[in-house]
């Protein structure tokens, strides 16, 4: 059974493609729910009209997919609570210039 760390690392692989950073560092993945060998994240965007929603959405699927022991992946989009650039890590903050 994948761990919550493993899907966390796999998830670092998935960039926002307009901010060039992860989505772990931008604060957009919320969490994930593992019941054996079905896994649910839930992330957000840093809009709801975002252009990269579908290509990051992709991205997630296919990266907690790729983790041993997952073979079945949902993704969920929310925006409860609603995105905001307080969620970012202290590095990505700094890097945007949010510091």
């Amino acid at each position: 059974m994948a761990t919550r760390e493993e899907i966390v690392e796999a998830l670092h692989t998935v960039e926002d493609p307009e901010l060039g950073m992860d989505i772990v560092e931008l604060g957009l993945f919320y969490d994930v729910e593992i019941e054996g060998p079905k896994v649910k994240v839930i992330h957000s965007l840093t809009s709801m009209g975002c252009p990269a929603g579908q290509m990051i959405q992709d991205g997630i699927h296919d990266a907690a997919a790729s983790v041993e022991g997952v073979d079945e992946v949902e993704v969920e989009l929310t925006f409860d609570p609603p995105w905001t650039p307080d969620r970012m890590s202290d590095d990505a903050k700094f890097i945007l210039g949010f510091g």
